[in-house]
């Protein structure tokens, strides 16, 4: 045990050796070189803009604010309802057809024939076969068919956009080859 404080104390007078007042006084030297060396450098500020006062232009016009302005933006909004008013209503008064009870996607085009001179398309819904003629309506979103072609049924679609309004839209139905 003696050994062992012995050997403490030699290694803590070694290490103020280490630390003594000529290390210190190299350090602060050199320290003060350092900051005379340094010279800051600092950019100038630039001059300030000269402000040139504008005149205020719109304050003969409408306030935005105004009930003027809010009347003028519930008659054009009354009118894009009653347009598309227009275009739903009739959709609503008449009678659903059998093939407006399921979702496009569900119906396959089979196959085309002209019967008494006009053209008539097979859907297939199912197991179930049906002809539809320009005029019938399919799909769940008020789609009436156009056009009947020798490979495709053009329909249109009557259906609410983001903003919530009714659009027509375009949509085919292509006809489907069957697979063995």
């Amino acid at each position: 045990m003696r050994g062992h404080s012995f050997l403490t104390m030699v290694l803590m007078v070694v290490a103020m050796v280490g630390c003594s007042s000529s290390n210190e006084d190299e350090l602060r030297q050199w320290l003060t070189e350092q900051r005379n060396q340094t010279q800051p450098r600092v950019t100038p500020l630039a001059e300030p803009k000269q402000f040139k006062p504008e005149s205020y232009a719109q304050a003969a016009s409408v306030e935005p604010f105004s009930k003027e302005k809010l009347a003028q933006a519930l008659k054009r909004d009354s009118a894009q309802t009653s347009s598309n008013v227009a275009l739903i209503a009739p959709e609503l008064a008449r009678r659903k057809e059998a093939l407006e009870g399921y979702p496009l996607d569900t119906m396959v085009m089979v196959g085309s024939l002209t019967k008494e001179g006009r053209p008539v398309a097979l859907i297939k819904v199912d197991t179930l076969l049906y002809q539809v003629r320009p005029g019938s309506y399919l799909g769940q979103n008020y789609g009436r068919v156009m056009k009947i072609s020798e490979t495709e049924i053009t329909l249109r679609e009557i259906v609410q956009d983001a903003v919530g309004e009714w659009v027509e839209r375009p949509f085919s139905l292509q006809l489907q080859e069957r697979s063995k």
